[in-house]
């Protein structure tokens, strides 16, 4: 579908005060970057390493282009989209834990893009950077509905972080099974799946969300990477076999890519009601029968080596991925949002000097190893 096939909703103007901040929402902070850094000096202890804290083992690396459509709405041609144009990208596929466990160990799939020579007003701490972020998962909820309850479900994962590998793949196994029986009943928890009951499906197949709000230019929206070449979307719920081997995710990615490349959309789902749509809530997924997700841009990546030890050393120890690198007119949102920025800043600085190598925003990917 293209954005100007239907009519739309108007989009409601973003206003501050639907921004409604937390008691104690600098404590909850504070609190969520204690429990990463838990985490973080955890896994270093244990490997002599240091890790990004949540998206800790990457699957795919993956260079390629975005281009903005063509003919865009107005309430679409936003920031990165207000005029048509290709530019470099990066994309990296993730699973969820702080700690390098097996793929036995299934848990939700994230993907983060990196996008490269972006012009415009930025967000502060990102200022003289040319970057725009999306960091999205294959979910459009949040597992908690707000900051302090993230922080809750945090604790518990630091308490479990690099403990009994071979427990948490029995765990995962039980919770998979317990999943898909709520799945089978219609429903779905958020908590198992996070926990290793995500089904043990290609990444390359899932559709990755924002899952929390940013601002697109003067609205309120969330994005989606949504795959759109034959080739991914036969991957769509395709189980990858993991049995004795461990980065079975990661040697999937790199067979799909030696033999082709692929294509994604990004798409933008405008908010049009504010009490179905909620800015504060991230558990709540917004009725696409409200707004639908719209495409904006094509993302292209070729054929290519997905991952290697020294494009693994460039991009997950030398580059940090946050939905707060990037322009003002994608000001993230919400509690979920605010909270994050710290955390991900932690995150850089405590793998920058634990592993003396510098982590830092590039200008472009053209000495990025193939």
């Amino acid at each position: 579908m293209k954005p100007n096939d239907r009519h739309l909703d108007a989009p409601i103007v973003y206003n501050p005060s639907y921004e409604i901040l937390e008691p104690d929402e600098k404590e909850t902070e504070a609190g969520l970057v204690d429990a990463l850094t838990r985490i973080a000096e955890t896994v270093f202890q244990h490997s002599e390493h240091a890790r990004r804290a949540v998206h800790a083992k990457s699957h795919g690396l993956l260079r390629g282009v975005i281009e903005v459509l063509p003919d865009l709405p107005a309430t679409h041609a936003q920031g990165i989209c207000a005029r048509p144009g290709t530019r470099p990208a990066l994309l990296r596929l993730s699973t969820t834990p702080g700690d390098m466990l097996s793929d036995k160990v299934s848990t939700p799939r994230g993907m983060a893009l990196k996008m490269v020579g972006v012009e415009g007003e930025r967000l502060a701490g990102s200022e003289g950077d040319v970057t725009q972020d999306f960091v999205l998962v294959d979910s459009p909820a949040f597992s908690a509905p707000s900051a302090r309850k993230f922080l809750a479900n945090l604790k518990l994962l630091a308490a479990t972080t690099d403990k009994a590998p071979e427990l948490k793949k029995a765990l995962s196994a039980l919770l998979r099974g317990a999943e898909h029986m709520l799945e089978s009943a219609g429903k779905e928890s958020a908590t198992l799946v996070a926990l290793g009951g995500h089904p043990e499906t290609h990444p390359l197949g899932e559709t990755y969300f924002s899952q929390a709000p940013i601002l697109w230019g003067p609205y309120m929206a969330k994005v989606a990477v949504a795959p759109v070449s034959p080739a991914l979307q036969a991957l769509a719920g395709s189980p990858v076999d993991l049995k004795d081997n461990p980065d079975g995710l990661r040697d999937a990615v790199r067979d799909f890519f030696a033999a082709g490349g692929a294509e994604w959309e990004l798409c933008v789902q405008l908010c049009t009601d504010l009490e179905r749509m909620p800015i504060e809530d991230a558990t709540v997924p917004w009725p696409e029968e409200l707004s639908p997700y719209l495409p904006v841009a094509r993302i292209r990546v070729p054929a290519q080596v997905a991952w290697s030890g020294p494009r693994s050393y460039a991009v997950d120890d030398g580059m940090s991925f946050s939905p707060w690198h990037g322009l003002a007119a994608h000001r993230p949102i919400g509690s979920i949002m605010r909270v994050r920025k710290a955390a991900y800043e932690m995150s850089a600085r405590f793998r920058a000097g634990r592993n003396g190598h510098r982590v830092k925003e590039p200008a472009s990917f053209d000495d990025l190893p193939d």
